[in-house]
């Protein structure tokens, strides 16, 4: 039995690498994002605390638009608190996570998204947090939000990642028409 490979055995697809490339670009892309929006929330209170107070108050400005920022809801570092409540800390952190484990977890070459009764049930968690809190039946803590917040971030990505996948592939074989 002859166990050397040839050329003429060997083949690669060439094609398969050039219609993967795109998804794997959005998905870096996506994750550096995501995780840069973490670094933000995080380092504002660490700028505020080393004198950097122009840029944290830019950054708690920009996250002002998104988030209520109460301090009483907030985790807090070095005196200072994150740039978010601990609910949408949940909602980035868990996005960031999945987002940069994602293609652990699926083929980059799936555009499909999961059924959207998975996107409810991770819903139904933080809406009884709230609604729990906002009613004063039990009071819910940093943890809670967190979690709650952390949850329906990670599940997110699995609806935004194959539309980002899609829209990148068509894009690249738009350009590639083009030329």
């Amino acid at each position: 039995m002859n166990t050397s490979l040839s050329e003429s055995t060997v083949q690669f697809d060439s094609g398969a690498n050039e219609t993967a490339r795109p998804a794997w670009i959005a998905w870096a892309f996506t994750s550096a994002i995501a995780a840069a929006i973490v670094g933000l929330i995080i380092g504002a209170p660490i700028a505020e605390s080393h004198a950097h107070a122009q840029f944290a108050s830019a950054i708690y400005k920009t996250f002002g638009f998104l988030c209520h920022q109460i301090p009483d809801r907030s985790f807090h570092l070095a005196g200072h608190a994150f740039a978010v409540c601990s609910r949408c800390t949940g909602l980035y952190s868990g996005f960031a996570v999945a987002a940069l484990l994602y293609p652990l977890a699926r083929s980059m070459k799936r555009t499909d998204a999961p059924r959207r009764i998975w996107l409810i049930l991770a819903t139904v968690p933080l809406v009884i947090d709230f609604a729990l809190g906002y009613f004063a039946i039990w009071p819910n803590t940093h943890f809670s939000r967190f979690t709650t917040g952390a949850l329906l971030g990670s599940v997110a990505v699995f609806y935004i990642m194959p539309g980002l996948i899609e829209l990148s592939s068509g894009l690249t074989r738009r350009s590639t028409r083009m030329v």
